[in-house]
């Protein structure tokens, strides 16, 4: 799973970007414990997804692009009351590819953070037509805005 991701997104290429490792992943379960979610079978994962609750001025700023992944990571402080939730990343194999599990996976996952915080809107990093997709479905199914990074609002 981690060698598709790195195929897809070049992370170790862009500094830009989130490199999960175990220091990322105890920041995120810091945040909350749903930013990541996977399913797996009896070899392992076959689908992963990365969310991230944040404030509405990390949002806008990572929107408009005036701060790259990384920082949203960095400036989204622990504990705080989190209006906005970013939805990183979703990686599915192949051969499990379109059967619903990133979109299902996501929407659990965007269940829990609201449980817990007063999510007003969703935004994403487009990086595929796939990803657009699912953000915008998720959406939908959210009754949530979507904002995407890089377009007006």
């Amino acid at each position: 799973m981690m060698r598709l991701a790195e195929e897809f997104f070049d992370m170790k290429n862009d500094p830009d970007q989130i490199a999960v490792d175990e220091a990322v992943i105890a920041r995120l379960g810091a945040i909350h414990p749903r930013t990541l979610s996977e399913e797996r079978d009896e070899n392992g994962p076959v689908a992963w997804i990365l969310v991230i609750p944040t404030t509405t001025a990390v949002m806008e700023a990572f929107v408009r692009g005036g701060i790259n992944e990384r920082e949203l990571l960095e400036r989204t402080p622990p504990g705080a009351k989190y209006e906005a939730l970013y939805l990183c990343s979703a990686l599915v194999l192949p051969e499990r590819r379109g059967k619903g599990l990133a979109r299902s996976l996501t929407l659990d996952a965007v269940g829990a953070v609201r449980r817990d915080h007063p999510i007003r809107a969703l935004f994403y990093w487009g990086f595929s037509g796939g990803g657009d997709a699912l953000a915008a479905s998720v959406a939908r199914a959210c009754g949530l805005p979507l904002y995407r990074r890089g377009e007006p609002g």
